[in-house]
């Protein structure tokens, strides 16, 4: 007769410790390759003989990709174990990471990243579920908090690391690296929680509603992502991927609310608190990603910065966020959390419109502190967001609401990416047509031009070359503006959750 061996008790001291540092590692690489590619887009772009907007691709197709396989978390878990679909996509994550550096052309390149998306997917939600599981209550505001910086500062760190990597090793390695990390992160967690109880139960797939979110989300997506290479709806595709996702969303909403098993159970937006503040952090995750996005683009292709300074200028906010998370987690356990999620919003927006005083001429350190004072705005933002949503929901919907919280972000944050660009390249075309209609003493200035030497081609490239320059700044400057906008929008947001009864539970319990 086979003897069956007791579960080992509950891990403790350094074997503890081990297991959250692996666990938080893994969530980072995930939410670390939502950004990494950010500033190499030129980089690769050029690489592989394709547009800078084609290049946008490697952002968006990863970020849908994860988007679409968060709300398929709940079912692998309940089918297979959470620590086992933890541990397999954190190896997942380290095989497709080296396909993505091994990639040829941006066909292969975005099928990898397609893949690397459905494998960080559950990671995210998963991550926070195990540092709960294997933390003693006492411990578990900490696990939230690490769970959150990580979450926080891997979109801060990545521009920085893959501008340094661009640069110095090939865009290859902004993949690559994830790779030892992953394979020795996974390993590590694999060894301590060899032995531990992993539940499973019986759970059935939501196939067809599975079926209408990739169809309206794909949809979607393409549309926005191809509309301003083919002019939006004078384009027959464009239309037919417009009707597509509209039905499809409907469709879909349709089938999961009467669906008695939904791959998304949207009844959790019952609770006027979740529904709040699950809002206001996809609207001002899209702001705060719009910025993320359109800085490195900006400073490579028009102020002549290289990968690594692009990521400089963008990553310096996480030195703030770093020291201030843990004060700002002990605030929102005390103070009303609304009014440091809007107090945090209204700081991010009147950054974005310190940044509108930027000109052509701005210098680095100009730049550098309102990046840098991003940080404390960006923690106040997200960590008392997280705790209000999670507080909100009855006992039992947290891994759910968990989610479709970050399904929603994450989704936001692709959307983000394709109109940022859209609305970027518009205005600049704009401006161009503007500036040059009310230049009327063009001629003159190449005349003078050429009388001092210069010839007519050159004349007329230089002005050109200063127009399109002018133009490029008028319309970053206007996108700042939106984006202000947003955060202010997202900002008033936040007021339609209820007052808490009491101090939020920053662990994600009740």
């Amino acid at each position: 007769m086979a003897t069956l061996h007791p579960p080992k008790p509950p891990l403790h001291g350094t074997p503890l410790l081990l297991a959250a540092l692996a666990i938080g590692m893994g969530n980072f690489l995930v939410v670390l390759d939502t950004t990494i590619a950010n500033v190499s887009v030129p980089t690769i772009a050029g690489s592989l003989g394709v547009s800078s907007t084609e290049g946008t691709w490697v952002i968006t197709s990863y970020a849908v990709a994860e988007a679409i396989t968060v709300p398929l978390t709940g079912w692998l878990s309940r089918k297979f174990g959470v620590s086992r679909v933890f541990l397999s996509c954190y190896f997942g994550f380290a095989v497709l990471s080296a396909l993505c550096g091994l990639s040829s052309s941006l066909g292969m390149l975005i099928g990898c990243r397609v893949l690397l998306g459905l494998c960080g997917g559950p990671i995210m939600p998963l991550a926070q579920t195990m540092l709960l599981r294997i933390l003693p209550p006492d411990k578990q505001m900490l696990g939230t908090i690490m769970w959150a910086m990580t979450t926080l500062i891997g979109p801060v760190v990545g521009p920085v690391l893959g501008g340094y990597l661009c640069d110095n090793a090939g865009w290859s390695w902004i993949f690559f690296i994830s790779v030892p990390v992953a394979f020795a992160g996974g390993t590590l967690l694999m060894l301590l929680l060899r032995g531990q109880p992993d539940p499973t139960e019986p759970a059935r797939l939501d196939g067809v509603g599975l079926g209408l979110l990739v169809l309206w989300v794909g949809s979607l997506q393409i549309m926005l992502d191809e509309g301003r290479n083919r002019d939006w709806f004078a384009d027959p595709m464009i239309r037919w991927l417009g009707i597509i996702a509209v039905i499809g969303f409907l469709a879909f909403l349709i089938w999961e609310l009467t669906e008695k098993e939904p791959i998304v159970d949207l009844r959790v937006f019952r609770h006027p608190g979740f529904t709040a503040a699950t809002i206001t952090y996809s609207v001002g995750f899209a702001a705060f990603f719009a910025n993320i996005v359109i800085l490195p683009l900006w400073l490579q292709q028009n102020m002549g910065y290289t990968a690594t300074w692009a990521g400089m200028a963008t990553g310096i906010m996480g030195l703030l966020a770093i020291l201030s998370a843990p004060p700002v987690g002990m605030a929102s356990e005390k103070f009303d959390p609304r009014a440091i999620v809007f107090i945090g919003l209204l700081g991010l927006g009147a950054i974005s419109m310190w940044r509108m005083s930027f000109n052509s001429e701005v210098t680095f350190g100009q730049m550098a502190w309102p990046t840098l004072l991003t940080g404390p705005f960006m923690v106040m933002f997200f960590l008392p967001t997280i705790g209000l949503a999670m507080s909100s929901v009855s006992p039992g919907e947290e891994a759910n609401a968990a989610g479709l919280s970050n399904f929603l972000r994450t989704l936001a944050g692709a959307f983000a990416t394709s109109l940022v660009q859209t609305g970027w390249e518009d205005a600049t075309r704009r401006n161009q047509t503007e500036l040059a209609g009310a230049m009327t003493h063009g001629n003159a200035v190449i005349d003078s031009m050429t009388s001092g030497g210069v010839s007519h081609e050159t004349a007329t490239g230089l002005l050109t070359q200063l127009v399109s320059g002018q133009s490029v700044m008028l319309a970053t400057l206007n996108i700042f503006a939106v984006v202000a906008a947003g955060f202010v929008f997202s900002a008033c947001l936040i007021w339609m959750a209820p007052k808490p009864k009491g101090p939020i539970d920053m662990s994600g319990g009740h």
